[in-house]
């Protein structure tokens, strides 16, 4: 790199190579340069700071540069970076297997390692609808609900249902039928339907976001409605796919929405807090029963899906810092603080008439402006520069803006998200 080119912004360099994630780049071709973060702040190019009121999309829950999970990382890179993990394996796979069975619900025994949310969702499709294609059950439907989200692979777009990113590609998806969900005006006919639905015995898997649709505004729903689609679904032996990957490690309050479940799932994805934003990594997790519908004298009734770096030990070390931390009493206690601030907050703000709706599950906390919008509009694009001047970061999803921030953020950092927020609505 010559030294013109080094003494650019980080900011003019990136327009002339880089294409970034859910950009229009005619309309939006600015990019902030981020220098560093540490805790619940980001740091910008001019040294800027920014609190991160998103955990940079959920993942840094134990704050940027945390250095217990750094240091361990670190001892880990002395010993072991990489390895296939076709035929070989190693302690720290083993052990953060060993370790998540402690924690994950109690029905849950194998674990398959990928890259990222969207392949543990590929993987999850793949085994429920192989489940079935091993023991000879022509069984080729997966049912999710309208407005999910699962991922940008063709599988995990299939079951998902914004059409913003799904448009193009929807005459390729796999076989997918959508249910609304559940709310106390249509759970009962949801689940007419739902058993007069079943008497084809043609679905394989239903997939969810339990409790929380991340991409669709943080929409919420109530376990007892929940549950009972569950109930009905595990009787008639479709496999239950709980998508985790965001609500996962702590942040509805459990360690999993499925904790608060009778109901518990055959498979789960896991990703983002998994290694606590540090390095890519994607778990799916199943059953004794679905893993053995793969174990067989026949080869090809494995379970053939593998990624170069499967299982890497440094994943795996930094997800069992991570799973360390949030078993502390101090991270317990933290998650438990900002469950409060959120509910103080709430009923400071829900009565505002520029204020439609507000919910609340453990740390993630929403609400609705009183206004119509389209998702990716003018709105949600002034609100984030509102925001961004004002130090915080947030990325509303159309009329909803939401908090998601690490589990070390302190109560000053907070009442700067509170306040950017209720500056929005004229309170300050």
């Amino acid at each position: 790199m010559s030294d013109s080119t080094a003494n650019k912004r980080i900011s003019e360099r990136d327009k002339k190579h880089l294409w970034h994630p859910l950009t229009q780049h005619k309309t939006h071709s600015e990019m902030l340069g981020i220098a560093r973060a540490q805790g619940a702040l980001l740091y910008d190019e001019d040294g800027k700071e920014y609190v991160d009121g998103i955990s940079s999309w959920y993942t840094c829950m134990y704050g940027h540069c945390n250095p217990f999970i750094l240091e361990r990382v670190m001892d880990q890179m002395q010993r072991l970076d990489q390895v296939v993990f076709s035929g070989f394996t190693h302690e720290p796979a083993v052990q953060l297997s060993e370790k998540l069975i402690e924690v994950l619900p109690n029905n849950q025994e194998k674990l398959f390692f990928s890259d990222n949310g969207s392949t543990s969702t590929e993987v999850a499709i793949k085994m429920a609808l192989q489940y079935h294609f091993n023991k000879d059950q022509k069984r080729n439907v997966i049912l999710a609900f309208e407005e999910g989200f699962h991922g940008d692979t063709f599988g995990a777009m299939s079951v998902s249902g914004l059409s913003v990113y799904n448009g193009p590609f929807e005459e390729f998806f796999i076989d997918v039928e959508r249910i609304p969900v559940p709310t106390t005006e249509n759970i009962e006919q949801l689940l007419k339907h739902l058993k007069k639905r079943l008497k084809k015995n043609n679905i394989a898997g239903f997939i969810y976001e339990p409790l929380v649709q991340g991409a669709a505004a943080m929409k919420m729903h109530c376990a007892e409605h929940l549950e009972k689609i569950l109930s009905l679904l595990k009787k008639q032996e479709v496999l239950l796919i709980a998508d985790e990957v965001m609500t996962g490690f702590g942040k509805t309050g459990k360690y999993f929405a499925s904790d608060y479940l009778e109901t518990k799932p055959d498979i789960m994805c896991l990703s983002k807090a998994l290694t606590a934003g540090l390095i890519p990594m994607g778990l799916t997790t199943c059953t004794e029963e679905v893993y053995m519908a793969f174990y067989s004298d026949d080869v090809a009734k494995g379970l053939f899906h593998g990624h170069t770096y499967t299982a890497n030990p440094l994943a795996c070390t930094a997800a069992l810092a991570a799973l360390e931390l949030l078993q502390t009493d101090a991270i317990q206690q933290n998650i438990r603080d900002i469950m409060e601030w959120h509910r103080k907050f709430d009923e400071e703000i829900k009565h505002h008439p520029q204020v439609s709706n507000t919910r609340q599950l453990g740390v993630i906390y929403a609400l609705d402006l009183n206004v119509q919008t389209e998702r990716y509009g003018n709105l949600r694009d002034k609100l984030f520069k509102h925001f961004m001047d004002r130090g915080v970061f947030l990325r509303p999803l159309g009329n909803t803006i939401y908090i998601l921030a690490p589990y070390v953020t302190t109560r000053e950092q907070m009442e700067r998200i509170y306040g950017a927020i209720k500056s929005v609505v004229g309170l300050v």
